[in-house]
């Protein structure tokens, strides 16, 4: 198994202190792993590693890496543990790779995080990576229907629970989590994309003006 190293850049949504994969981090190893909210930028490339994985939030991994011609790739990968605003971190790990992304890279990198117990997607390089591009719309939509008057709060999370099998209804989970923390991802993704899909809801909104309130 590959050993790996943690390399701190600030607190890490993907993998919190006294998280077990952090225990299982050593002082050195051919796997170096960029985590925080300042990953991007602390990224340094190493090509005597197997693999580089640095922690994204919405961004692209190009941010850290850079693009050129749409051949960019190197040993460097993104990684992102989804999580859901202040929910627990989920057992998902979006794994990100560009056109030109070393294959034993990629491999190494897989590896390392199924033998840590995680499920891996592997993924291109875009803003919001695959959750958040399907589930952020849907998010969004049950919002505005709360709004039109469709059905309460409570009936439209008991529908979708009864009905599609959910353990969580869409407001309820939203409201558990922290709308807050919805409005900040659809607002970076509707920057990136400019789509009325990915707009932040009134919801989201009056959530994320109370919240630098400190209400």
């Amino acid at each position: 198994m590959n050993t790996f190293q943690i390399i701190d850049a600030g607190e890490s949504r993907s993998f919190p202190l006294g998280d077990p994969f952090r225990d299982a981090a050593g002082d050195s190893g051919d796997i170096l792993v960029f985590l925080g909210a300042g990953a991007t930028a602390a990224y340094r490339p190493d090509a005597s590693k197997t693999a580089i994985l640095v922690e994204l939030g919405t961004e692209c991994l190009g941010v850290a890496t850079g693009e050129s011609r749409g051949e960019e790739g190197s040993n460097a990968l993104g990684v992102a543990r989804f999580r859901l605003g202040d929910g627990e971190p989920s057992d998902l790990i979006e794994l990100v790779r560009q056109p030109a992304t070393d294959p034993k890279a990629l491999d190494a990198a897989k590896a390392l995080l199924e033998g840590a117990g995680f499920q891996v997607s592997v993924c291109a390089d875009f803003a919001g990576r695959i959750l958040d591009r399907l589930i952020r719309p849907y998010y969004n939509e049950a919002l505005a229907k709360l709004d039109e008057g469709l059905a309460s709060a409570s009936d439209m999370d008991l529908t979708v629970k009864l009905g599609l099998g959910y353990p969580e209804g869409p407001i309820e989970l939203l409201e558990r989590t922290g709308l807050h923390h919805h409005h900040d991802v659809t607002q970076a993704l509707f920057e990136v994309y400019g789509t009325k899909h990915y707009a932040p809801a009134r919801r989201a909104k009056v959530a994320k003006q109370r919240s630098e309130q400190g209400s």
